[in-house]
């Protein structure tokens, strides 16, 4: 979630927003972004992008970047959570795919504000099944294999990604409900059919 808060009021809007959704006090990790790190002289006010839900990663959606290319990128996290990506999207209206799909496209979706949930090789049947039965209801959706990630379950938004263990982790819902078409979303409405299809 992104504010844009003058910085006489950022100490007592953290501490209102932290307290308001229960986090614990702790360091940040490397991928966030505090109000600290990107204030400037250029700009009267602090941007706060913290990770609002406990485990999450975010990433600086502004050094995200959002250019089509038809050639391919390497990703600096896997799955990716934004970055440069092919000009056609994955479908992703709650859309699951057995096989895994192009990163160049899904970006592209998470663009569109789609929540990408993805598991790998060991991930038990019965959890990929619950997920993908919660996908499927799900609109700006779409859920894949990523063999090599590192989370069994992961849970990826333009900037955002959450790491699980199971498909009935309240993480989970909390990630959709935040995320699908959420905040981050650098084209918000923007169509999640029309696209490849696998």
């Amino acid at each position: 979630m992104r504010f844009v808060i003058s910085p006489l009021v950022a100490g007592t809007a953290v501490a209102g927003l932290a307290a308001s959704l229960a986090l614990p006090s702790r360091a940040a990790p490397a991928e966030t972004t505090t109000a600290a790190q990107v204030t400037s002289a250029s700009s009267p006010h602090a941007v706060i992008d913290e990770p609002i839900i406990r485990g999450e990663k975010t990433w600086d959606s502004e050094k995200l970047g959002r250019g089509h290319v038809t050639t391919a990128v390497r990703y600096p996290m896997k799955p990716p959570v934004g970055g440069d990506h092919h000009p056609v999207w994955m479908n992703c209206d709650g859309d699951v795919y057995d096989e895994p799909v192009p990163d160049v496209n899904a970006v592209h979706s998470l663009e569109h504000g789609a929540v990408w949930v993805t598991y790998n090789d060991r991930a038990p049947a019965a959890e990929v099944r619950k997920l993908g039965e919660k996908v499927g209801r799900t609109p700006y959706t779409m859920m894949s294999p990523v063999h090599d990630q590192t989370g069994v379950i992961m849970l990826t938004a333009w900037g955002r990604q959450l790491a699980v263990g199971s498909a009935d982790d309240p993480r989970v819902d909390r990630f959709l409900t935040t995320y699908v078409q959420g905040p981050q979303t650098p084209e918000p409405g923007a169509t999640c059919t029309g696209g490849l299809s696998g």
